[in-house]
């Protein structure tokens, strides 16, 4: 008996030692050989790490005015479970529908919609029409939403919430979209800038990582790791949104009339090949890239798109000429025909203007006179190398995806004929050739273009600059001013010249004219062409370069003189206007314009100042000044700090932003001090008529606003003010009211 007791307790104590060997063999396993795995399961259980995205850049034009920014976004989202059991499923539907625009079948699938097992979502976003809405649609479901509530009272939640997001927002709408690009509603850069800098513009998304109790509360006192948030780096870019609306306004009306396939402008400074402005034709809304349009539209022409250049391209057989010392302008030939290895060249009159002389063949873009300059005086192996050196062939180095290469293939005695008045194997961009025109603009120097002017780190503030880049010297400045000479009496000569069209009185215009008939199936189709011209102004001191290209125009008879000429004419005309460049005129008005033009003292720093402190310093200083808004510092002025003042000319200070300032009366100013106060208030202006406003008008677009301008010449009526009364001198705008200064402006 006492064996058995003692044999069972030697069997239970072996099976509890065994057990407690096994159980602490399994803690050492856990505790010891697998540590650091359930250490780091126990963290992930313990940690939560909260993402912290980084804002997006912004992107600017050169004077600061916003183009593209992150903006507050809200997504709309409904709680299937919570709607089918109070049964709230067609108040919904119903009521949603109606404020987002979305299908009620569409959204009946989304309340109703469940999970594998049977059971429904408890939250589902309504796509897309609900996802990332503005402020004012998020606010019309916020209504629906009360509206449920008012109507369950016993709910305080209806199934609707709305998430506070982000999206990419572009205030201009459709400006220079193709330049911009956009985001998809995915937050993935497409095209333009958005993509050529995705990388910079986006920054690195930062984190917090911290414990948390079994509630996932936070745990105050628990270590955290913290990596903040590196915001995208912000563009400034070389475009003028006043300038870029100018083109966009003028190429709305040219395509509303000539409509074509397609149009592009582009305008650079020819002296640094900033691009001023970029546009084509047909365009989108990145807002609402997705909304009915074709995928044409996004298509940047400017630098994608590569035509035969036409008679445009008879500025690189020309420059080459007159470098090589074998243009004479008073050396006469016979026009009409010319016979080449393998094929006979006309002039587009096919009898010809008799024996002219090489410069009227020039002014009327004779074929037979460029084939004679570039493949017979030239020859074929002289006039590739200056093709070369203008840069065809290969990209030019923008600043933008996708750019064409074009084509530069001559390989018969006849391509390289054709090749010299802008036929044949060659291909180009509409960016090659306003770098072309450019390098004869500014002297010879082919530049490379650019369209970002900086870019700034918003944590440092460190800004990199871009600096203007000489590619080469193809020209001396002695011949690039002759080749000009001649460039400008193609628009002066207002009988023969091709570019008459372009002329503008009071500026000097270099240009010429393009026209070239497109090829379908291997042969020329002369009723399929591509208009355009190219040109740039003033002639002594270059401003800006434009080009202007138009893919058949509904009516084929329309050369490039008649249709792009009066494009590039109103561009530039009020470019040059609101750059402030003075016309030359003759006699007194010439006098009364040197006036006008004498410098005067150079304008202080007075941004920041309270308002009365501003005017006394500028009044000690003898300058004219005007103030506007109602704020009580000033938050910026114009022109800047350090510029040197024309004598009468005023400086305007801002209390406000100028979107808030009412549009103050202009009557009797001159387009220049209009455009220049009305630039400073960031409004885009249309200019009717020559000479002092005698009326304005407001019109709403686009969500901004516009002053369309009647002006009349000097001598029609006295110019007066709304009240009939003679506007007083170098007193503040202030929307309409406030008292003079000291210093008093010249009279127009």
């Amino acid at each position: 008996m006492i064996k058995r007791i003692k044999l069972r307790t030697l069997l239970i104590g072996g099976c509890i030692t065994l057990f407690f060997a096994v159980l602490m063999g399994r803690a050492f396993w856990l505790q010891v050989v697998q540590a650091d795995f359930w250490q780091a399961h126990a963290e992930e259980l313990w940690s939560t790490k909260k993402p912290l995205p980084a804002t997006r850049g912004t992107i600017t034009d050169r004077n600061g005015d916003v183009l593209a920014v992150d903006a507050p976004a809200y997504t709309v989202a409904v709680n299937p479970e919570l709607l089918n059991k109070y049964d709230l499923q067609d108040e919904v539907v119903e009521g949603l529908g109606k404020v987002l625009g979305k299908d009620e079948n569409e959204l009946r699938d989304i309340v109703n919609a469940k999970k594998e097992s049977g059971e429904y979502f408890t939250q589902r976003e309504v796509r897309n029409e609900g996802w990332k809405i503005d402020q004012d649609l998020r606010d019309q479901v916020q209504a629906f939403i009360g509206e449920l509530k008012e109507k369950h009272q016993d709910m305080q939640d209806v199934g609707i919430y709305i998430i506070k997001d982000q999206k990419r927002y572009y205030p201009k709408q459709s400006l220079a979209s193709h330049v911009l690009g956009y985001l998809d509603r995915e937050g993935k850069a497409v095209s333009g800038l958005e993509a050529f800098y995705d990388e910079q513009l986006k920054g690195v998304d930062g984190s917090i990582e911290y414990k948390r109790d079994g509630r996932g509360i936070e745990i105050p006192k628990a270590s955290e790791i913290y990596t903040p948030a590196k915001n995208g780096d912000n563009l400034k870019l070389t475009i003028d949104y006043t300038i870029q609306y100018y083109i966009e306004q003028a190429m709305i009306e040219a395509y509303a009339q000539l409509q074509p396939i397609s149009m592009t402008v582009i305008a650079a400074d020819p002296n640094t090949m900033e691009i001023l402005g970029m546009a084509n034709m047909p365009t989108y809304n990145p807002n609402e890239y997705w909304a009915d349009v074709d995928q044409k539209n996004f298509y940047n022409h400017a630098i994608k798109s590569v035509y035969e250049p036409g008679s445009t391209f008879k500025i690189v057989t020309l420059a080459g000429a007159v470098q090589d010392g074998l243009f004479n302008p008073n050396a006469t030939y016979m026009s009409g025909s010319i016979r080449v290895p393998g094929q006979t060249i006309h002039d587009l009159k096919r009898s010809g203007w008799g024996e002219i002389t090489y410069l009227e063949g020039v002014k009327r873009s004779s074929n037979v006179a460029f084939v004679k300059l570039g493949y017979e005086m030239l020859g074929p192996e002289r006039l590739k190398t200056y093709v070369d050196q203008f840069g065809f062939g290969k990209k030019t180095g923008i600043e933008l995806p996708g750019e064409s290469k074009g084509i530069v293939d001559p390989v018969q005695q006849a391509d390289f004929a054709a090749m010299a008045y802008g036929h044949g194997k060659l291909l180009v961009t509409p960016l090659q050739q306003i770098v072309a025109v450019s390098a004869i603009a500014n002297g010879g120097k082919l530049m490379e273009p650019h369209i970002v002017k900086s870019i700034t780190d918003p944590q440092t503030g460190e800004a990199q600059d871009t600096k203007p880049k000489v590619v080469q010297q193809i020209l001396t400045p002695e011949k690039a001013k002759e080749v000009g000479t001649y460039l400008e009496q193609v628009v002066s000569d207002q009988k023969i010249g091709t570019g008459r069209h372009a002329y503008i009185d009071g500026y000097r215009i270099a240009g010429k004219t393009g026209t070239a008939v497109k090829v379908v199936n291997g042969q020329y189709d002369y009723t399929k062409q591509v208009v355009s011209f190219i040109g740039y102004a003033p002639v002594d001191d270059p401003k800006i370069a434009v080009i202007v290209l138009i893919d058949e125009p509904k009516d084929s008879e329309l050369g490039g003189g008649t249709a792009a000429a009066p494009v590039f004419k109103k561009i530039v005309n009020q470019t040059l206007q609101y750059m402030g460049v003075p016309k030359k005129l003759e006699g007194g008005a010439a006098d009364a314009q040197l006036k006008t033009s004498v410098t005067g003292p150079k304008v202080p720093d007075v941004g920041g100042l309270a308002v009365q402190q501003a005017k006394d310093k500028l009044t000690a200083s003898g300058i004219s000044y005007a103030t506007y808004g109602k704020g009580t510092e000033i938050i910026s002025q114009f022109p800047k700090a350090g510029s040197t003042l024309k004598t009468g000319q005023f400086v305007y200070l801002l209390t406000e932003k100028g979107s808030d300032i009412n549009v103050p009366n202009l009557q009797g100013e001159s387009l220049r001090d209009a455009m220049e106060l009305l630039s400073v208030l960031q409004i885009p202006v249309t200019a009717e008529g020559e000479g002092y406003v005698v009326s304005q008008e407001v019109v709403n677009e686009n969500g901004g606003r516009r002053v369309i301008l009647t002006l009349e010449p000097p001598d029609k009526e006295e110019v007066s003010t709304d009240d009939g009364q003679t506007e007083d001198t170098g007193t503040d705008g202030g929307e309409g009211d406030g008292t003079g200064g000291n210093a008093v402006q010249d009279s127009p």
